[in-house]
C-alpha cells in the first residue's frame, strides 16, 4: 500500500493525551511523536468512527474496519506492527530512551468510498497507565497501602525520567563538543589556506617584479 501523505503530530512529553481525535482519509497515515524513557509502558486507547454521508455525520460504531497500529523506537526498530479492529487499545513497553513514532492507519480502503475515518485516540505513559482500582482489588489493598503503592510508582517513574533527561543532556553537550571542534578545525584550516595562497601570491609577484627587472 502506497500512502499519499504522512502527519506528524507532536505530543507534549510523557502527557496524557485526552478527547484527541483527528481525521484521515483513504491511504493516509497519522503518526505521533512521543519522547519516552526506557523500561517504560505505554497504552494507547482509540476508536474509530466511520464518516455516513447520508446524516452528515460519523457513525457511533465501525465494525469490519481494522486499525493498523506501527511503533518504532529511536533506532528505527520496530517495537509494535499488529492490526486491531475498529475499537481497542495497543500496549507496548520501551527498551531504548528517546523518540518514539507511533502510526496508525487503515488496513484497508475498501470501506472508504472516498469518505473520511475520525479517529479518536488517547495515550498514556508511565506510571498513568496504573490501574489502580484493580491493583486495590486484586491485591484487597487499604486505602494507605494503595496510596504508598502510587507513591512508589510516581518516585520509579520520575526516576527513570530524570535518567532519560540526563541521556539528554550528554548527547547535546557530545553534540556541541563535536560541533566546537569542526568549526575550529574549520577555521585553522582557512587560515592555513589563507597564508599559503599569501605566500604563493608574493612569491609570484616577486617573480614577476624580477621578469620585469623592477627588483
Amino acid at each position: 500500500m502506497q500512502f499519499l501523505g504522512i502527519s506528524l503530530i507532536f505530543v507534549i512529553y510523557l502527557s496524557c493525551v485526552s478527547g484527541l481525535y483527528f481525521h484521515i482519509a483513504e491511504t493516509e497515515r497519522k503518526c505521533f511523536i512521543e519522547e519516552i524513557p526506557d523500561e517504560t509502558m505505554v497504552i494507547g486507547n482509540y476508536k474509530v468512527q466511520l464518516y455516513d454521508p447520508r446524516t452528515g455525520g460519523f457513525m457511533p460504531s465501525s465494525p469490519g474496519i481494522g486499525m493498523h497500529v506501527e511503533v518504532k523506537d529511536p533506532d528505527d526498530k520496530v517495537v509494535l506492527s499488529r492490526v486491531y479492529s475498529s475499537e481497542g487499545r495497543f500496549t507496548f513497553t520501551s527498551h531504548t530512551p528517546g523518540e518514539h513514532i507511533i502510526c496508525l492507519y487503515s488496513n484497508s480502503t475498501k470501506w472508504f468510498s472516498g469518505t473520511q475515518l475520525r479517529v479518536h485516540l488517547d495515550i498514556h505513559v508511565g506510571e498513568q497507565t496504573m490501574d489502580y482500582a484493580g491493583i486495590a482489588q486484586k491485591e484487597k489493598l487499604t486505602e494507605l497501602q494503595l496510596r504508598v503503592r502510587q507513591l512508589l510508582a510516581q518516585v520509579d517513574q520520575i526516576n527513570k525520567e530524570q535518567n532519560y533527561q540526563r541521556i539528554r543532556e550528554e548527547r547535546f553537550r557530545q553534540t556541541s563538543e563535536s560541533t566546537n571542534q569542526r568549526v575550529l578545525w574549520w577555521s585553522l584550516t582557512q587560515t592555513a589556506i589563507l597564508l599559503v595562497m599569501g605566500a604563493w601570491q608574493m612569491r609570484h609577484l616577486k617573480k614577476f617584479f624580477e621578469a620585469k627587472k623592477l627588483v
